[in-house]
């Protein structure tokens, strides 16, 4: 194998990447304008690069290492600090301490978020999120604030500061959390659908045009409350591992995992 090839980089996957990482960035920069729709708009199509990279990896056979580690890097951005500094810019600056630590804990949420999700992959039931996604998250604040520009609320004032204090802590704090989000992995996009599938979609489309920040606040935050309603569902007895900390499921798989890794290891000395 040449030089060229081993160091090389995809450019697509990548590509797209580097457009959230970009869309991030611009946000940033806007809520320090106080163009605040206009960061809110780049957190969500930060959002559509994100679901693309990944998808466009797998269909073009182009993953990589380099390219995980620079999508997490890029989620990072555009998911964790992005909100936060968009939320505390609008409505959490007059809060004084109280304004920059809710802005923190969920910068620290979606740091954690993002590191559990990367420990984690092959150990956990690919159906569910564990946590609240951080662009779901992301979403979440944004649209709060894209709402509040909408319609022409001051993000300084008292009571609106207060609230974006508890939606940006709270989205901080569902990331960590240990609540099942659908993951919709088990869609089949390449299945069949009835005509009237595409009728509903593009209902969807003309729905979301008419009030799009008010749309996507409402279907982002029946997200969030859905992992709550998901796991109360499903478990007989709510434990403290069904909120936070570590799971029973994660600990069994990780288990199981020593073990067969410990079987291995005899079987090999075994054969020496």
């Amino acid at each position: 194998m040449s030089d060229s090839k081993r160091k090389g980089i995809y450019l697509l996957p990548n590509l797209l990447t580097t457009a959230g990482l970009f869309s991030g960035f611009f946000a940033i920069v806007s809520s320090m304008n106080g163009r605040f729709e206009a960061a809110a708009i780049a957190i969500f199509v930060a959002m559509i690069f994100d679901g693309l990279d990944g998808r466009v990896a797998r269909m073009t056979n182009t993953q990589s290492e380099f390219g995980a580690e620079y999508d997490s890097m890029s989620d990072m951005v555009s998911f964790g600090m992005a909100p936060a500094l968009v939320a505390y810019n609008w409505g959490l600056a007059n809060l004084g301490k109280l304004g920059w630590l809710a802005a923190f804990i969920y910068v620290a949420g979606a740091a954690l978020r993002l590191a559990r999700f990367n420990t984690n992959i092959g150990i956990v039931d690919k159906r569910y999120f564990q946590g609240l996604a951080s662009p779901a998250a992301a979403a979440l604040v944004a649209g709060f604030v894209w709402v509040g520009v909408e319609y022409n609320v001051t993000g300084t004032a008292q009571p609106v500061s207060t609230i974006v204090a508890m939606v940006t802590g709270l989205a901080g704090l569902l990331m960590v959390s240990n609540f099942k989000y659908n993951s919709f992995k088990e869609v089949n996009w390449h299945g069949k659908v009835p005509f009237v599938a595409l009728l509903l979609i593009l209902l969807v489309f003309v729905v979301v045009a008419t009030e799009p920040a008010l749309v996507l606040f409402i279907v982002f935050s029946l997200y969030a409350l859905a992992g709550p309603i998901n796991t109360f569902r499903t478990v007989k007895k709510v434990k403290l591992e069904d909120v936070v900390g570590d799971s029973d499921d994660e600990a069994v798989l990780v288990h199981r995992e020593d073990a067969q890794d410990n079987e291995s290891q005899v079987a090999e000395k075994q054969t020496k």
